[in-house]
């Protein structure tokens, strides 16, 4: 165990990480079979491990952000990550038989749960903290570039793919005086979703993206794009253009996206939080829109996600007791690994954030919603 254990340390050398060190982002082992775990599961392992109390660390999320920096899960490609690559290859994982599982999964587990951790608006998508100095004024912020990117007006009808709990149907119906049709797979946050914005003109439905075919104004996506698929992005646009009465008029998406493409995610992720989710790269997202819709506008604002999900892990630490005992020991740090393992990736830059404008045939003249970024 102990040339193992050797082996393990060589690996983390490289980001100064320490095994036992006296550092906020050394790691603490409890169990010596964490190492032929880690190496034999590779980062399903170390995610599992985390959870089952097998070693600890002070800062995970700056631990991470130094792991990511020497590429540290390069070394971990196990026999199992490469049949997953290949079943990615060769299945739609996100059809439409799969549609409504990352709803029942991931967003049906407890709104308890997400009011503990989110803003007032419950919005669960990155924050936009240029001028902001809380999670609510960055989220709100977020949602007012939205707005004036759709260069939305009054009385427009807007489509909201992936709506969420509703919040940002409700903001631009009260800040822009549109109606909303939101749609989500998740039967809690429709519910929920429909009480936040009752004596509103919203509709929340659930419903998958692709049975849409109805004209609106605009149509936005924030942080649904994630469960797409590879397979079905050119599907996505389609559904866009359709829907968009006016082929000059815009569309916006927001997603997460990686640096290098690719067709299945991170196993540890896959299992725990996100099921057949897929992180698009800039070369997939191209490739599908070309010939579908014309990018007036690219966003890129990845960093704001780091303290987006620090902020998130510090409101549901401070807020656990008020959850009342539902969510076990082995829960809470599966949540804790998710947000601050993700929060490092994005201080890494191995994770990125973007904002797409689109327009099917083009936006006349200069596309200029006058805006300061």
């Amino acid at each position: 165990m102990r040339s193992v254990r050797s082996h393990f340390e060589r690996l983390v050398e490289p980001a100064d990480i320490r095994i036992d060190g006296d550092r906020p982002w050394d790691v603490q082992v409890h169990d010596e079979r964490l190492y032929m775990r880690v190496l034999a599961q590779g980062t399903l392992g170390l995610g599992e491990a985390y959870m089952d109390g097998w070693w600890d660390c002070q800062a995970l999320d700056e631990m991470v952000y130094r792991a990511q920096g020497v590429d540290f899960t390069s070394h971990l490609v196990t026999p199992t990550l490469l049949l997953r690559v290949a079943h990615a290859r060769l299945t739609n994982l996100q059809s439409r038989n799969r549609a409504f599982e990352i709803g029942e999964r991931h967003y049906d587990i407890g709104n308890d749960l997400y009011r503990c951790m989110l803003d007032s608006r419950m919005v669960y998508s990155c924050g936009y903290w240029r001028n902001a100095d809380s999670l609510d004024k960055a989220q709100e912020a977020k949602l007012g570039l939205i707005r004036d990117k759709l260069m939305l007006e009054p009385g427009m009808r807007v489509l909201d793919i992936g709506c969420g709990w509703g919040g940002a149907a409700r903001f631009m119906a009260e800040q822009a005086g549109c109606e909303v049709v939101g749609v989500t797979v998740s039967r809690e946050q429709a519910q929920l979703a429909r009480e936040n914005c009752a004596g509103l003109p919203i509709e929340i439905r659930l419903q998958d993206y692709r049975e849409l075919d109805e004209a609106f104004d605009r149509v936005y996506s924030i942080g649904m794009f994630e469960h797409v698929g590879v397979k079905n992005y050119e599907t996505y646009f389609d559904v866009v253009r359709r829907c968009l009465r006016d082929p000059e008029s815009v569309s916006l998406l927001h997603t997460i996206g990686g640096l290098r493409s690719q067709r299945q995610t991170d196993p540890w992720i896959e299992r725990y939080i996100f099921p057949n989710s897929m992180l698009p790269s800039l070369a997939q997202f191209a490739q599908a829109a070309e010939s579908r819709m014309v990018i007036e506008d690219l966003h890129s604002f990845g960093a704001d996600y780091d303290r987006t999900l620090v902020e998130w892990h510090r409101n549901i630490s401070s807020n656990w007791d008020q959850l009342g005992g539902r969510y076990d020991e082995r829960f809470r740090r599966m949540w804790e690994w998710y947000l601050l393992s993700s929060a490092g990736s994005f201080r890494a830059r191995k994770l990125q954030l973007w904002q797409f404008v689109m327009s099917p045939n083009g936006v006349p003249g200069v596309y200029s919603p006058g805006i300061t970024r």
